[in-house]
């Protein structure tokens, strides 16, 4: 057994929510004017204490911009989160610039193969309707 697999794992619950949903809307992020994601597919996910943040499919992102760190985290209510680098073609690199959750826990499974991005690094638009 390893150290990962003694934490806790802990479910969405009335003291501490979180819903996915369809966004609804295209999505596009941009890191230095240079435009990383372009999606109509996006999920937002809406967390007790937390801003709401959209998880953009990585098969909608620029897959040149993109590269793993070595830098991760653990949620109780996610699980395992593994950041990426964002290199942009003026040659500016961004280390720990988004996250993904490889294998989310259940209760967040739809955030799986979906990639969000910090809004202080990254400007994040939705298209109004």
């Amino acid at each position: 057994m390893t150290e990962a697999d003694d934490r806790p794992i802990l479910a969405p619950s009335v003291d501490h929510s979180i819903t996915i949903t369809p966004t609804g809307h295209r999505v596009t992020v941009r890191i230095g004017g240079q435009l990383i994601a372009d999606t109509d597919h996006a999920l937002t996910l809406r967390e007790a204490g937390y801003a709401a943040v959209q998880y953009i499919p990585v098969a909608d992102i620029d897959p040149a911009v993109l590269s793993r760190t070595e830098s991760h985290s653990y949620c109780p209510f996610k699980g395992e989160a593994d950041y990426y680098r964002i290199s942009t073609a003026d040659g500016d690199t961004v280390d720990d610039a988004a996250w993904t959750y490889r294998r989310p826990h259940p209760a967040v499974a739809a955030i799986g193969e979906h990639v969000a991005f910090y809004p202080q690094i990254a400007r994040i638009s939705i298209a109004p309707d």
